[in-house]
Order: structure tokens, then C-alpha cells, then sequence
């Protein structure tokens, strides 16, 4: 919420994304870095993939250490005119030359900087190759497991010619009320405790959704042709539980410990260190590859983490690349092979965007909807995004509430902006009642709630497993008690949609249009050939549908603009709404005019 907000004012409108007038905060919570179960914190920034609002949240220890150094965020803004870092401890603050770093990457980057400030307890985020080439979809690494993948954040972190942020701190993080923050933090620890989706992400995170969402037909497979792999058992909990899993671990303060640390184990890729192939990856990078290996998997994501990328859109830039390599369109170098199964492609196109080796990895930097835009020859209809950013690996036909969540996420498509699989296929009721799997009413109606509702919890900064168990009424009481704030629990829904409008209304500032708000083209007019959901595409008509359902729900107009009585209700700014464009209120005052 202090992203969104502290974001419009800062970044002025009609900037690059990579220019130095963007800002790139790193923001903590009420509850970082106190006994809170389940807490990260996050990244805010303009995105350069999509060229719109950018959180991108990560859990580990880097977050509660910039509260351990006396801090409620980091704001970076500017560029550096050679590389640097930033070493943050308590009070002292100083740009440390890191020329020697640079080129390094992110993890053994970390270990460098911690070794140059002396610090091996500090916590350190860094980037990549990927982020110092201005890769698109470049991430920041938090720490060694953790990372903001989604959007970029990592170009704009090598734009600014920052290498890494190292942070240590000393100071104790206070509760107004110790005693009732420490019977709060207990129920909302018994929530997870007696959870069974929190006890099932113990046991094997989110591997164990792999299988699941292949049974009921999610799982993207030949870059979202289809929604069912016939090996999708190989990649998921027993498949790594065979060949990964050793231990585990856990983020600051988290009672589920979803990481499965261990290694690769045989084979051709053995002796690789690992965490969990989360689901996404193994979705992405695994299925949607149609790359059925689960130790290739980790091969591929481990070097996604190196270079500083975000395995989810390499895994959907490489899809594209495949499949347009298949029709003839893109032209793979001599003795590399682009197809479905190809490891070794894939490790070819890894290499080429992270470091820009040649005008093919260039182009891929910059994503499937540049991509696809320069490729032309139809190449749109293997393009799979929503505002730039590549989908998720929860395929949305069949499931026409999920597509409506993609086509709305204010950062593009994101399956955390509203998780509606759950109501159409996973059996979760709404008001006491199944949810028709293929209806289009009341899907808007679901959809926003539950977006308020996650937006408004996610400014804790809580992490979306904890929230598999923790109840409203534990969220308020552990703010209550750290804030003195006397809140109920219809606090989070109202907080939430006031964000909503927020990055709306940035996103409108940007360039963002009612057209944008739009699933790809396959999903639109290509029946799924097979399958539990054979037959079912998300049509023009359903979207439109839809869209003008949500709209209606938030209070914008056809064109998705908040509208003044909106504005008024949530107590937003009446400046902004001038900002992005007279039309919005033509009976009234005159635009605003930003300050200089």
C-alpha cells in the first residue's frame, strides 16, 4: 500500500522504466521482523516488461533485517555512474565501489559482498548478469533461495548500476501491546498448526500441486496447446522427494518450512545444490517445455537463479521460441536444437538472454509481447501474456474465473491477484454454495473480494501460504496489538480496494487502456483439444462479459476508470484522477498540472 502510493508520487508519468527517474523501493510490514508467523516483505518499482506497477514480494531474512537496522523501507532513486552496492548497517549508510562484483553471478556475488564488508551475518540481495544486461524479466536475488522474481525489478536494479544491497542491523522491533501481540502471534501459529493446505506445504510446498493440477486439467504443456502431460508425476512431489528433497527449511519466523533443500542426485546433472522446484517452475520451465526430468528442471531453474532471471517468463519466452522455431519463424544457430523436450535448447536460450550473446537472446530479452511484435508473421498467437507479462503456469481454459484474474492483475498476469481455481475446480464455496466451474456470473463479484481482501492482508507483509491458515480475525489481532491500531476485520477488504484503485490509477497514468485488461490470443480462440476442459476456450464475448462485470463491481466506468464517487468513497486523491486524463471529469476542474 506505501509502494503504490509512495510510487505515483515519486516516479513522474511518461518515464523509462530504465531511465533514472524510475524508483526501486524494498518495503517491509507492520509485522517484518517481529514473531508474526509467515511474513516477507517486498519489491515496488515501474515495471520495464509491462511499463506498469511492479510489487514483486519474497520471504527469507533480508526483509526483517531492514526493520533490524531501524527502517520501514529502502528508496533508490538515481543512477550511479559505475557500479556500486549499498551497505546499509544501523545508521551508517555509504555506496561502496563494486567493480569487482560486477559480472559476478547473484550468489556468488552475496558471498562477495559479505565479504567485502566484513559482515557474513549481513543479508544481501543482488542481481545477475541478466539484471546488469537489462534483461527484461531480470530478478533481484534475496539471499540464496529467495528471490522478487516477477516484472523486472532486476533491470531496473542494473539500470541504476547497483549491483547488491548488504543490511545489517541491531535494534529490537517493538510491539505496542507485548503481551497481547505474543497471544496473538500464538492463535495465528495454531491457524497454520491445524491447516491441513499448510501441513500438505511441509511436507512438499508447492510440488505437490504439479499432479493436482494436471488431474484437473491446468497444467500447460507445448506452451499452453494443451492443459494435460501425460509425465507431469515426474515433476511434482514424488518425482522430487526421488531425486531432491534432503531437508528442509524455512523462511524468518515461518512455522511451515516449505523449502525441501537438497541436491541432484544422479545423472547428468548431479551434485547440484538445490531448493524446491516450486510449482510454477517445474509448470513453466517443466511441462510447458514438455521437459519431464525433474533433475533437468532443477538444472534449468538453477541457472535462472544464477543469471538472475525469473524462471517463470524464461520458461514462457522459451515456449514461444520453440514453438516458433516449429513454424518456421525463428531460426535456432547451427548444431542447437528449438523443440519440445530440448534441454539442451533450453540451456542455449538461458545463456543467450542472460548474456546477451547474440541478436536472438536480444530479442528474447525483451519478452513474448516485444518479442512476438518484431517477429510478426503470426507469431502474436504463441505470445502468452497479459500486459507483457508472461502467464502463470495455472492454464485459465476451463477455468473462466482464472482467466478473469489474469485480465485484471494490476501487474500483469499473476495468478496471486485472486486465486479463482479454487472455487472452479478446487471445491471452495462462495456464500454456502459450489461455484459453477463454467459460468461467467458472479465470478467478478468472487474476484474482487478476494483481490481486496489479498491486497489489503499482503501490506502486512504476509506470505500467501501463511494466509492458508492464519483467519482474519488473527491478522487484526496481531496488528492491533503491534500498532495500537483498534481495527476489525473488514479492515484488510477496505485497505485492500483502496490499493486497487491506487496501482489502477497508476497503471491509467501509464498508458494502460480498458483494452489491455485481455487474455492471449490462444486462450481466446483455440479450443482445448483435450482433456477434462476439451472444447473450452475464454471467448471475446465471455471477456467482454466479464470485464464489464468487474468493472461494475469496482465502481469504474466502461472504460476502467475509477469514477469520482469511487475516488470519494475510498478517500483517494482527487489530483490523480486529473492525471490520468481530462476525459475522466471534463465538467470539472481543470487537469492537474504535477508540480515541478
Amino acid at each position: 500500500g506505501f509502494g503504490a502510493k509512495l510510487l505515483y508520487d515519486l516516479v513522474p508519468p511518461g518515464i523509462d522504466p530504465l531511465g533514472p527517474e524510475n524508483v526501486l523501493m524494498f518495503m517491509a510490514g507492520p509485522l517484518t521482523a517481529t514473531a508474526a508467523p509467515s511474513m516477507r516483505a517486498c519489491v515496488v518499482t515501474q515495471s520495464p516488461l509491462t511499463g506498469i506497477y511492479l510489487d514483486s514480494f519474497f520471504g527469507g531474512h533480508f526483509g526483517p533485517e531492514i526493520k533490524y537496522a531501524g527502517y520501514d523501507g529502502i528508496i533508490i532513486l538515481g543512477r550511479s555512474a559505475d557500479p556500486v552496492y549499498l551497505w546499509v548497517k544501523d545508521d551508517q549508510v555509504e555506496l561502496r565501489p563494486a567493480a569487482g562484483i560486477w559480472g559476478l553471478d547473484a550468489l556468488a556475488a552475496n558471498e562477495r559482498i559479505k565479504t567485502d564488508t566484513g559482515a557474513p551475518e549481513a543479508k544481501v540481495v543482488t542481481i545477475g548478469p541478466a539484471g546488469e544486461n537489462q534483461v527484461l524479466f531480470a530478478l533481484i536475488s534475496c539471499e540464496f533461495n529467495r528471490q522478487a522474481g516477477r516484472g523486472g525489478a532486476g533491470a531496473v536494479m542494473g539500470s541504476k548500476n547497483l549491483k547488491g544491497i548488504a543490511v545489517q542491523g541491531s535494534q529490537v522491533v517493538k510491539a505496542f501491546d507485548p503481551a497481547a501481540f505474543k497471544e496473538a502471534c500464538r492463535l495465528a501459529s495454531s491457524d497454520i498448526a491445524a491447516s491441513p493446505a499448510c501441513k500438505a506445504l511441509t511436507d512438499s510446498g508447492t510440488s505437490n500441486a504439479v499432479s493436482w493440477s494436471n488431474a484437473v486439467g491446468l497444467l500447460p504443456r507445448r506452451n499452453y496447446a494443451e492443459q494435460v502431460f501425460d509425465k507431469a508425476d515426474r515433476l511434482g512431489d514424488e518425482g522430487q522427494k526421488k531425486y531432491l528433497f534432503l531437508g528442509k527449511a524455512a523462511c524468518f519466523g515461518c512455522p511451515i518450512r516449505c523449502s525441501q533443500m537438497g541436491a541432484v542426485r544422479t545423472g547428468k546433472y548431479a551434485h547440484i545444490v538445490t531448493d524446491i522446484v516450486e510449482y510454477e517452475s517445474a509448470a513453466l520451465m517443466g511441462s510447458n517445455l514438455e521437459i519431464h526430468d525433474v533433475r533437468a528442471v532443477a538444472h534449468l531453474v538453477k541457472l535462472c537463479d544464477r543469471y538472475g532471471l525469473d524462471s517463470m517468463s524464461t520458461g514462457g519466452v522459451i515456449g514461444f521460441a520453440f514453438e516458433a522455431a516449429e513454424h518456421g519463424i525463428l531460426s535456432p544457430p547451427e548444431g542447437v536444437e528449438f523443440a519440445f523436450g530440448s534441454v539442451a535448447g533450453a540451456e542455449y536460450l538461458i545463456h543467450a538472454i542472460a548474456f546477451q550473446e547474440n541478436d536472438l537472446g536480444r530479442l528474447l530479452a525483451q519478452g513474448v509481447r516485444r518479442a512476438s511484435a518484431e517477429l510478426g508473421r503470426g507469431s502474436d498467437a504463441y505470445a502468452l501474456h497479459v500486459k507483457g507479462l508472461e502467464v502463470p503456469g495455472w492454464a485459465p481454459r476451463g477455468t473462466p474465473g482464472m482467466g478473469l484474474a489474469y485480465m485484471t492483475a494490476d501487474r500483469g498476469g499473476c495468478h496471486q491477484r485472486g486465486f479463482m481455481v479454487a472455487y472452479e475446480v478446487g471445491g471452495q464455496e462462495y456464500e454456502g454454495r459450489p461455484v459453477e466451474t463454467y459460468a461467467l456470473e458472479k465470478k467478478a463479484e468472487i474476484l474482487k473480494g478476494e483481490q481486496d481482501y489479498l491486497a489489503g492482508t499482503d501490506a502486512l507483509v504476509k506470505c500467501d501460504f501463511g494466509a492458508f491458515g492464519v483467519s482474519p480475525e488473527n491478522y487484526v489481532r496481531m496488528l492491533n496489538a503491534a500498532t495500537g491500531r483498534l481495527v476489525g476485520p473488514e479492515f484488510f477488504g477496505e485497505l485492500g480496494e483502496r490499493i486497487w484503485n491506487q496501482t489502477r490509477l497508476f497503471n491509467l497514468r501509464a498508458g494502460l487502456t480498458a483494452e489491455d485488461d485481455r487474455l492471449p490470443r490462444r486462450i481466446v480462440e483455440e479450443p482445448l483439444p483435450g482433456g477434462p476442459h476439451k472444447g473450452r476456450r475464454i471467448s471475446e464475448a465471455d471477456m467482454a462479459f466479464m470485464r464489464a462485470d468487474y468493472y461494475r463491481q469496482r465502481g469504474w466506468d466502461e472504460a476502467g476508470k475509477p469514477t469520482a464517487e469511487t475516488l470519494k468513497r475510498l478517500g483517494l486523491s482527487r489530483k490523480q484522477q486529473f492525471d490520468c486524463g481530462p476525459q475522466l471529469f471534463p465538467e470539472e476542474d481543470p487537469p492537474h498540472q504535477r508540480p515541478v
